[in-house]
């Protein structure tokens, strides 16, 4: 008879006693499972009640008024006699905040006078006015001097000339995720911008009741500053010329298809051309 143990009978001396790797994997599991669940937990604490720390923690609807606050800022900035517009807000869709993750920008931009060859003194003078917190500073860029300035929550602020006596600022909020999304705030346009914009229109021979638009921006000081625009396609002929006569004691700019003055407290911005005018009156921030 042979003393060889046949396969499958259970040893007499019972299950054997767990080696020493065995106990440690299961040590090191269970230290693994606890790190997880207080890392979940910190995180779900830290959304809850902390700042964020990367752009991709604040939706577009939570950037929205960190924007529109910025552009008030911009706006006081420039003063009453150097801002032309504000610009309406864009935002453009399709961005990836992740390689998993759809997400959208928001951009809005505010034109502000600079007659050739003082862009860089009218930039200058509008970083020494804007929050000490935004670190605001003009230096060289590619085609001219750029301001550069932080707006707070990764919100970024940047300003160059357009080469047509002005300078364009720009507040992006880069790619985000786009939340419930951006809504701008709804305001009535004021008497003063609605009735230059008017006067403007039949000036060109287009229709004094043309609809308009309507953008506005915070100031810091409170109230509102305000930029009524309308955009019209083809129609009668017409030169800036023809607006000379509202702009009392000159214009502001004149550079074809481009003109600008000032009409009382409102600027009124025409860009003219033979497939479409566009005008903008706009009333800025006093202080």
């Amino acid at each position: 008879m042979s003393g060889a143990v046949q396969t499958g009978w259970a040893s007499s001396a019972g299950p054997a006693a767990p080696t020493p790797a065995g106990s440690r994997r299961r040590w090191l599991l269970a230290v693994t499972v606890a790190w997880a669940v207080l890392l979940a937990g910190l995180t779900w604490i830290s959304v809850r009640n902390d700042p964020p720390t990367v752009r991709e923690q604040r939706s577009l609807d939570q950037a929205g008024p960190v924007v529109d606050r910025a552009v008030g800022e911009l706006a006081r900035a420039a003063g009453a006699a150097g801002l032309l517009e504000l610009g309406p807000a864009r935002v453009a869709s399709g961005c990836r905040v992740t390689p998993f993750a759809d997400g959208a920008r928001l951009r809005r931009e505010v034109g502000v006078l600079a007659a050739t060859g003082d862009e860089r003194a009218v930039l200058a003078g509008i970083a020494e006015r804007l929050p000490a917190s935004w670190r605001a500073g003009v230096g060289p860029g590619v085609d001219g001097p750029e301001l550069r300035a932080d707006a707070g929550e990764f919100v970024a602020v940047e300003g160059r000339p357009t080469v047509d006596g002005r300078v364009r600022l720009v507040v992006d909020t880069g790619c985000r995720p786009v939340g419930t999304g951006y809504s701008p705030a709804l305001a009535t346009a004021g008497v003063p911008e609605t009735a230059a914009l008017t006067a403007a229109l039949r000036a060109l021979d287009r229709p004094g009741d043309a609809a308009s638009e309507l953008v506005t921006a915070p100031c810091p000081g409170g109230g509102l500053a305000r930029t009524a625009w309308s955009a019209n396609g083809p129609g009668p002929a017409a030169s800036t010329a023809a607006l000379a006569p509202l702009a009392g004691n000159g214009p502001l700019l004149d550079q074809p298809p481009v003109y600008a003055y000032r009409s009382g407290v409102v600027t009124v911005l025409a860009e003219i051309s033979p497939d479409a005018t566009r005008l903008a009156a706009t009333v800025g921030c006093s202080g």
